[in-house]
């Protein structure tokens, strides 16, 4: 592709010298809390977006204020698993230099907002010291790797969950730019890192890997530009189903973008042949990839363009050996299970409700205090999931009821129980305040909502109905809305086009039912929707399954 067809993006990652660019004159410059324009691309490779308080814009224009500029930090977490003493730090860390809100995100990983400039150092700085860091956590790199997050699932969990790690450090750049710019370490020479991989282009656009545990795809691992789907055989692990091409961002009035969930396209047996189909999977969508158009440069249109076949047989040739035929799985769930579970090597694990996955404390519930108190026992460990919740995990015999004695004064357990199962399967990306994209609220009205959706549900006795629902406050999809039985895609302030029927085990998309609904028309809309299900949905058809054969059928 020649250079003047290339995106800006792409000029300022070649041009940046292993992403270092100009960011250490942005942290020297005190007259702005932002960086420059080209940092601002590049400071997304060391595991940040630069941001501003879009609540005060207005305020500060009139006063002929800068806007009130800040970052969010985001840690590269593979698995989503933390040490007691990681979210002891985590706690400390969030409470000097943010809001205070520590955020669970829909990847397994915690964020921070908030964060002003000459914070960030000693931001980073702190976590390193805690062994947690944001290399790659944002950025055209491969990003976070998700696995099945309860140990319960499986007693191969343990052996699966350590290939997000292994495929994670495989996957890292190797400029040390973010150890020179954050952590002080000294330049050995002059940009001289040798990338096999990202080679001084990168990605052409972000790169997401998923690894589900069949018979929960509590990972949305279809939703993932490359899926790894666990296959176990007589109690062994044999390798893994290979799928390509998932991807949920939209944008609106663009009909050349669709959210597309990844085909299966065959199976590596072993270690070995698993892990080489990752890496080239990633050096197909290098090569081949849109460097031009951003909104096409997901791997999805890469396969979509080179076709299925032509894509697979490109990966046989680059990995040297044939992908086998896929071998048989099924998911028959994709949600977090909540309270008390104990696995086959008698640990405890207690999965706690955290909306929308804003870990803070709240005149209802105490939640960020519970769980520092709990982690400062150092008997746990934390394991966060693809639906922004918490497990408290490998707890021993002896320490559960000191665990629990926590969780009762706190009232969490209490709580918990009397949320309903609208709400804990429910989830939502940050939008309005700080997310520069959002057109609509998501985290912060969507728990308002389903306060006047849950009457409608009882109404008519759907109230222990596990429906799926998510909410985004823009179509670019980071809540995996379009993968939900119900799924509400922000259009405007106050507005949302509204989606329906996708399944409850994550392998088929919804449609959109209605456009631009306000808050009536969402109540009205679902109110009609919940009174149909309830009176000719068949013996155990989920609300996705009934809106796709009765409603969708005969409306699209």
């Amino acid at each position: 592709m020649s250079e003047k067809k290339l995106s800006a993006v792409e000029k300022i990652k070649t041009e940046s010298h292993g992403l270092r660019g100009t960011l250490q004159e942005s942290l020297r410059d005190e007259i702005t809390g932002a960086v420059r324009e080209a940092d601002h691309a590049l400071v997304k490779f060391h595991g940040m977006y630069e941001q501003d308080d879009r609540d005060l814009r207005e305020e500060r224009a009139q006063k002929k204020l800068d806007k009130l500029f800040s970052f969010m930090i985001r840690m590269r977490i593979p698995g989503g698993l933390m040490t007691s003493d990681q979210w002891v730090a985590a706690h400390h860390i969030a409470g000097k230099y943010s809001t205070g809100t520590i955020k669970i995100t829909t990847r397994q990983t915690i964020q921070l907002h908030g964060i002003l400039k000459h914070d960030i150092k000693p931001t980073l700085q702190d976590f390193d010291k805690a062994k947690l860091d944001s290399i790659a956590a944002c950025g055209d790199v491969n990003r976070n790797v998700v696995c099945s997050s309860n140990p319960k699932e499986s007693p191969l969990h343990e052996e699966i969950h350590a290939y997000a790690d292994k495929i994670s450090k495989m996957l890292l750049p190797k400029t040390r730019a973010y150890y020179e710019i954050w952590l002080d370490e000294e330049k050995i020479e002059e940009y001289s890192e040798n990338d096999p991989l990202y080679q001084d282009r990168y990605l052409p656009r972000k790169f997401k890997i998923g690894i589900g545990i069949p018979p929960n795809n509590d990972v949305d691992v279809l939703a993932n530009d490359l899926g790894l789907i666990a296959v176990i055989e007589n109690e062994k692990l044999v390798g893994f189903n290979i799928a390509v091409g998932g991807g949920l961002s939209t944008t609106h009035g663009n009909p050349d973008t669709y959210p597309r969930l990844a085909t299966v396209i065959g199976f590596t047996e072993g270690e070995e042949k698993t892990m080489k189909a990752v890496y080239e999977v990633l050096t197909i969508q290098r090569d081949f990839g849109n460097r031009s158009d951003r909104k096409l440069a997901r791997l999805k249109y890469t396969l979509d363009n080179m076709g299925v076949e032509t894509f697979k047989k490109e990966l046989e040739q680059r990995i040297g050996f044939e992908l086998e035929p896929v071998r048989q799985y099924e998911f028959k769930k994709r949600i977090d299970l909540y309270g008390w579970m104990q696995d086959h090597e008698n640990n405890w694990h207690y999965t706690l409700f955290v909306e929308n996955g804003r870990v803070m404390d709240t005149e209802e519930v105490a939640l960020k205090a519970a769980l520092l108190e709990i982690a400062e026992t150092g008997s746990v460990n934390f394991r966060f999931t693809s639906n922004q919740n918490v497990i408290l995990s490998d707890i021993k015999d002896a320490d559960k009821n000191s665990i629990e004695s926590i969780l009762q004064k706190y009232d969490i357990i209490t709580k918990d129980a009397a949320t309903s199962s609208f709400r804990k399967n429910a989830i939502s990306c940050v939008a309005l305040p700080t997310c520069p994209l959002a057109l609509a609220e998501a985290q912060r009205y969507l728990p308002d909502l389903i306060t006047k959706v849950e009457p409608i549900l009882a109404k008519y006795d759907l109230s222990d109905d596990n429906i799926i629902s998510r909410m985004t406050g823009c179509p670019n999809g980071c809540a995996r809305p379009y993968a939900a039985e119900i799924g509400f895609i922000g259009t405007s302030a106050g507005h949302y086009n509204l989606h329906i029927g996708g399944d409850r085990e994550g392998t088929r998309l919804n449609v959109k039912y209605k456009e631009s609904l306000d808050e009536n028309g969402l109540l009205q809309t679902l109110d009609e929707l919940f009174a149909a299900y309830k009176t000719g949905r068949i013996e155990k058809e989920t609300f996705g399954d009934f809106a796709t054969r009765k409603i969708l059928v005969t409306s699209v």
